[in-house]
Protein backbone atom coordinates (compact mmCIF):
# COMPACT_ATOMS: atom_id res chain seq x y z
CA UNK A 1 0.00 0.00 0.00
CA UNK A 2 1.32 3.40 -0.98
CA UNK A 3 1.89 6.12 1.61
CA UNK A 4 -0.69 8.88 1.66
CA UNK A 5 0.23 12.54 1.49
CA UNK A 6 -0.73 12.95 5.16
CA UNK A 7 1.51 10.03 6.18
CA UNK A 8 4.45 11.62 4.36
CA UNK A 9 3.74 15.00 5.98
CA UNK A 10 3.53 13.54 9.48
CA UNK A 11 6.65 11.42 8.88
CA UNK A 12 8.57 14.51 7.76
CA UNK A 13 7.35 16.46 10.79
CA UNK A 14 8.39 13.67 13.17
CA UNK A 15 11.78 13.34 11.43
CA UNK A 16 12.52 17.06 11.72
CA UNK A 17 11.40 17.35 15.34
CA UNK A 18 13.12 14.15 16.50
CA UNK A 19 16.34 15.22 14.74
CA UNK A 20 16.19 18.49 16.64
CA UNK A 21 15.46 16.67 19.92
CA UNK A 22 18.44 14.37 19.35
CA UNK A 23 20.63 17.35 18.59
CA UNK A 24 19.56 19.25 21.72
CA UNK A 25 19.98 16.15 23.90
CA UNK A 26 23.46 15.58 22.47
CA UNK A 27 22.53 12.16 21.13
CA UNK A 28 23.59 12.91 17.55
CA UNK A 29 27.28 12.76 18.58
CA UNK A 30 27.90 10.15 21.23
CA UNK A 31 30.67 7.73 22.19
CA UNK A 32 32.90 9.10 19.44
CA UNK A 33 30.33 8.24 16.77
CA UNK A 34 27.38 9.80 15.03
CA UNK A 35 23.67 9.08 15.18
CA UNK A 36 21.18 10.33 12.64
CA UNK A 37 17.60 9.58 11.82
CA UNK A 38 17.67 7.85 8.46
CA UNK A 39 13.95 7.46 7.92
CA UNK A 40 10.59 7.76 9.62
CA UNK A 41 7.58 5.79 8.48
CA UNK A 42 4.07 6.30 9.79
CA UNK A 43 1.27 3.75 9.91
CA UNK A 44 -1.88 4.61 7.91
CA UNK A 45 -3.80 5.48 11.10
CA UNK A 46 -0.99 7.93 12.06
CA UNK A 47 -0.71 6.39 15.53
CA UNK A 48 2.68 4.71 15.18
CA UNK A 49 5.99 6.13 14.01
CA UNK A 50 8.85 3.82 13.14
CA UNK A 51 12.12 5.69 13.44
CA UNK A 52 15.20 4.19 11.80
CA UNK A 53 18.51 5.32 13.31
CA UNK A 54 21.74 5.27 11.36
CA UNK A 55 24.66 4.57 13.70
CA UNK A 56 28.16 5.44 12.53
CA UNK A 57 31.26 4.38 14.49
CA UNK A 58 29.32 3.57 17.65
CA UNK A 59 31.12 0.74 19.44
CA UNK A 60 28.14 -1.12 20.94
CA UNK A 61 25.06 -0.80 18.74
CA UNK A 62 22.86 -3.04 20.90
CA UNK A 63 23.57 -1.20 24.15
CA UNK A 64 22.97 2.13 22.46
CA UNK A 65 19.64 0.98 21.00
CA UNK A 66 18.58 -0.32 24.43
CA UNK A 67 19.33 3.08 25.98
CA UNK A 68 17.33 4.84 23.25
CA UNK A 69 14.38 2.47 23.65
CA UNK A 70 14.42 3.04 27.42
CA UNK A 71 14.01 6.78 26.77
CA UNK A 72 11.13 6.36 24.28
CA UNK A 73 8.54 7.79 26.68
CA UNK A 74 10.70 10.87 27.30
CA UNK A 75 11.18 11.40 23.56
CA UNK A 76 7.45 11.03 22.91
CA UNK A 77 6.67 13.63 25.59
CA UNK A 78 9.13 16.09 24.05
CA UNK A 79 7.70 15.42 20.60
CA UNK A 80 4.18 15.95 21.94
CA UNK A 81 5.10 19.38 23.30
CA UNK A 82 6.52 20.38 19.91
CA UNK A 83 3.68 19.09 17.69
CA UNK A 84 0.67 19.65 19.94
CA UNK A 85 -0.75 22.28 17.57
CA UNK A 86 -0.18 20.18 14.44
CA UNK A 87 -1.35 16.69 15.42
CA UNK A 88 -4.36 15.50 17.38
CA UNK A 89 -2.51 12.52 18.78
CA UNK A 90 1.20 12.04 19.16
CA UNK A 91 2.22 8.76 17.52
CA UNK A 92 3.78 5.97 19.55
CA UNK A 93 7.49 5.84 18.80
CA UNK A 94 9.39 2.71 17.85
CA UNK A 95 13.13 2.83 17.25
CA UNK A 96 14.99 0.53 14.90
CA UNK A 97 18.58 0.37 13.73
CA UNK A 98 18.95 1.24 10.06
CA UNK A 99 21.33 -1.28 8.53
CA UNK A 100 21.73 0.49 5.19
CA UNK A 101 25.39 1.38 5.84
CA UNK A 102 26.22 -2.23 6.73
CA UNK A 103 24.38 -3.41 3.62
CA UNK A 104 26.29 -0.94 1.44
CA UNK A 105 29.63 -2.05 2.96
CA UNK A 106 28.75 -5.68 2.37
CA UNK A 107 27.76 -5.03 -1.25
CA UNK A 108 30.94 -3.02 -1.87
CA UNK A 109 33.08 -5.85 -0.54
CA UNK A 110 31.25 -8.34 -2.77
CA UNK A 111 31.76 -6.13 -5.84
CA UNK A 112 35.42 -5.66 -4.95
CA UNK A 113 35.87 -9.42 -4.63
CA UNK A 114 34.20 -9.99 -8.03
CA UNK A 115 36.44 -7.35 -9.60
CA UNK A 116 39.56 -8.97 -8.12
CA UNK A 117 38.49 -12.39 -9.42
CA UNK A 118 37.96 -10.93 -12.92
CA UNK A 119 41.39 -9.33 -12.85
CA UNK A 120 42.99 -12.62 -11.81
CA UNK A 121 41.22 -14.47 -14.64
CA UNK A 122 42.39 -11.88 -17.16
CA UNK A 123 45.99 -12.25 -15.98
CA UNK A 124 45.83 -16.05 -16.37
CA UNK A 125 44.47 -15.91 -19.92
CA UNK A 126 47.09 -15.24 -22.62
Amino acid sequence: MEETKRQRQVAQLVLEEMSDIFQREGINVIQGGMVSIAKVSITPDLLEARIYLSLFKIPDHKAFMVSIIERTKEFRNQLGIRVRNQLRRVPELQFFEDDTLEYVDKMESIFKKIQEEREQKEKKQP
